[in-house]
Formats: C-alpha cells, sequence, structure tokens
C-alpha cells in the first residue's frame, strides 16, 4: 500500500549561523549603540531568547533576526514566540521556541484536514511525524497538495518524504 510520512524538521546549524549572523549585525547597527542587546540560542532546550533594555528595539531585534532565518531556509512558521517577560533593570525579555516534530495538537489538525477533504487516504500519528497511506499514488498526490495548501492555517511548516509505493 502506497503511503509517505510528513515531517517538520529543523536545521539547527542553520538555525545556530543565523542566530550568529543576527549577532554581528547587532554591532554594526548603529541604532543599536549604546542600547543592551542580547541573542542567545540554547540547542538542548530549543529556545531563542531576545533581551532587549528598550522595548521599542524588541520588535527591531525580532526582524533582524527573522530576516536571518529566512535567509537561511528556516520558515517563521516553527518559531513560536512567547510572551514578553520584564527583566533585569528596565528591560524585556521574549523566548522564542523552535518547533521541530510534529506535536499530538498539530498531528491532530493534520489528520482531520485529511478526514475533512474526503480523500481515499488514512493518516495515523507516529512519534513525532504523521503517516498517509492509501490505495492509489494518485490520492497520496492530491493529499500532499491539499495539505500544502492547509500549511498556512495549521501553522506548521511541512516536509513530505518516506514516498513509498
Amino acid at each position: 500500500m502506497p503511503s509517505f510520512d510528513i515531517t517538520s524538521d529543523v536545521d539547527w546549524q542553520e538555525v545556530d549561523n543565523a542566530v550568529n549572523q543576527a549577532q554581528k549585525e547587532l554591532i554594526t547597527r548603529f541604532d543599536f549603540k549604546g542600547i543592551k542587546t542580547e541573542i542567545t540560542f540554547d540547542k538542548k532546550a530549543k529556545t531563542i531568547t531576545l533581551v532587549c533594555s528598550e522595548d521599542a528595539k524588541l520588535d527591531a531585534l525580532k526582524e533582524i533576526l527573522q530576516t536571518k532565518m529566512i535567509k537561511r531556509g528556516i520558515s517563521l512558521m516553527s518559531l513560536n514566540y512567547k510572551e514578553l517577560q520584564p527583566a533585569f533593570g528596565g528591560s524585556v525579555r521574549q523566548v522564542i521556541e523552535v518547533q521541530a516534530g510534529i506535536s499530538k495538537e498539530k498531528g491532530k489538525e493534520v489528520i482531520a484536514a485529511v478526514k475533512d477533504s474526503k480523500l481515499k487516504v488514512q493518516a495515523q500519528i507516529q512519534d513525532e511525524q504523521v503517516r498517509v497511506t492509501g490505495k492509489n499514488r494518485d490520492d497520496l498526490q492530491d493529499a500532499i497538495a491539499l495539505l500544502k495548501s492547509k500549511q498556512d492555517s495549521i501553522k506548521l511548516p511541512m516536509n513530505f518524504g518516506n514516498f513509498r509505493d
């Protein structure tokens, strides 16, 4: 029976490179002179932490990071922004979770989208991926096209692979 897997992978080296490039740009930017800013990447916790001494400059800091992520081929849908937290000395901190893998909730949304489409395929969650099976290849290709179109509404960067006939 033909099948394929849906995954949501992030290239961690590219995330690290994007953070390093953003840090280098902060050093050279004139509008950040004299302002305490910091970008840290914790690979184990899968988080990026932004710290800025001025609340208004945090948006510019996020913009710098996002442009570096896009240039590195990392989808902005894999970034989950937490709420602002006050930090030491009147500065603000924002933690950004980098989503890798498909969580149970997102997997259920993917399965619901496949079932609502009335295609003759079945989907099931396996660890951090979703496997879709069907009787013929055309149904699977229709499922891929459907999920690519619903990628923005599900808010999940999807990779399709392991296609078996």
